[in-house]
């Protein structure tokens, strides 16, 4: 989830499967107030302690999320993928009862564009874009990808031979690429704002942010 920090808030999570579970159990951690609505009763169980207040019941039933009050939530945070009627159907209900902010997970394009349609606000789709992630990773001197949806990409990566012993500005990376390095990492240190005096060498790694075309570009160069 590029993910929304609420911290000290009350948020609603449905579902705690492998995602459900994870970000309720990560809002719980940041200090916000969750409750979790989760069908199965053995698996609830396994929450106790681990959230703030766990409910069993059925997201799907309108009189079941009539009486969580989802308008009184900062947010609702829907997992509930195995079964797109059923994430639908919950995605209606907390639509209905008015809450201020809905997440969805899809499991499909379909299932996004629908979710989309019926009003959720924002909609995630992590199994593909985990997917799309890997492919940019795989065969690359990509260490990291994170892309918006924009086509607008952040990076972090292993910096261009061309680029070593030289300063941002000797390089000329911007103008050549059409990209903007604003981190460096050396080995042993923390990442540090790039300058146009900042020496990048051998062994460092670099943030980069751009156009996904033009950072694919760059990353392509020996």
């Amino acid at each position: 989830m590029a993910r929304t920090r609420l911290h000290n808030e009350d948020v609603l999570v449905i579902g705690l499967g492998r995602f459900g579970g994870a970000v309720a159990t990560e809002l719980h951690r940041l200090g916000n107030r969750v409750t979790a609505l989760e069908l199965d009763p053995m698996l609830a169980e396994t929450y106790l302690g681990r959230v703030g207040r766990i409910v069993q019941g059925d997201a799907t039933s309108v009189t079941m999320i009539e009486e969580l009050k989802p308008h009184t939530f900062s947010a609702s945070v829907l997992g509930v993928g195995s079964s797109i009627e059923a994430s639908v159907l919950a995605a209606v209900n907390l639509i209905d009862n008015e809450s201020p902010k809905v997440w969805a997970k899809a499991v499909s394009p379909a299932h996004a564009r629908i979710l989309n349609r019926i009003g959720v606000h924002h909609v995630l789709s992590p199994e593909i874009e985990s997917g799309k992630r890997l492919a940019h990773l795989i065969g690359s001197r990509l260490m990291d990808y994170i892309e918006f949806d924009d086509g607008f990409a952040i990076v972090k990566m292993t910096p261009p031979q061309e680029a070593v012993g030289f300063t941002l500005e000797q390089t000329q990376i911007r103008q050549k690429y059409g990209v903007t390095v604003v981190g460096v990492k050396s080995p042993g240190q923390d990442f540090t704002y790039a300058k146009p005096e900042t020496k990048v060498r051998s062994g460092d790694l670099i943030i980069v942010s751009g156009p996904t075309t033009l950072i694919e570009r760059m990353a392509a160069r020996p």
